[in-house]
């Protein structure tokens, strides 16, 4: 007897050769990297992020939303005094990383993981980066997007090995997933 089905990490679908397995977003391209599963659904942003080593076979459509650059003001980048190091608080500190760099900005990142609108309003930092969908969080906290990083949305990945030992079976799949994207 299941004292608590509702708290399944691996569920049963109607169809005997597919489980779904629930994780947090960041670790899904861990799963189907490692191989542990066959194909994940991510946010592009997330996968970016890890720089997971899987396939990205199909866009699914929906999630979409911007990574950008924040900060409060009306200056786009921050004039320090003293030759300082300007700050940048974030859930994505390798891609907020690589972004500064690629523009010759040296910064310091802060990783948090949440509430990062609040970093600067606490002097913890100049800038943010994050995840914006229509801006109003930014705007309530006094912050301004200046850059997109990235446009993001869910995509289907895949286990480069598994692709090509079970590809029948997975052009299967995204043949059924591309018509439910389609419609």
């Amino acid at each position: 007897i299941d004292p608590d089905p509702g708290r399944r990490l691996l569920i049963p679908s109607s169809d005997p050769g597919i489980e779904f397995l629930v994780v947090k977003p960041a670790d899904v391209a861990v799963y189907v990297e490692s191989g542990a599963a066959d194909l994940g659904v991510t946010g592009t942003d997330v996968l970016r992020e890890s720089d997971a080593d899987v396939l990205e076979p199909l866009e699914l459509g929906f999630g979409f939303c911007r990574l950008v650059v924040a900060n409060p003001g009306t200056a786009p980048w921050p004039d320090l005094p003293g030759g300082k190091t300007a700050r940048v608080a974030t859930k994505y500190p390798r891609l907020a990383w690589r972004h500064f760099a690629e523009a010759g900005r040296p910064v310091e990142i802060i990783a948090v993981n949440g509430s990062v609108e609040v970093a600067p309003l606490l002097g913890l930092a100049h800038w943010i980066v994050d995840l914006v969908d229509t801006g109003n969080t930014l705007r309530a906290n006094g912050l301004e997007a200046r850059e997109t990083i990235l446009q993001v949305g869910a995509v289907l990945v895949a286990n480069r090995a598994i692709q090509k030992l079970k590809l029948e079976e997975h052009l299967r799949l995204m043949r059924r997933l591309e018509k439910v994207v389609k419609e």
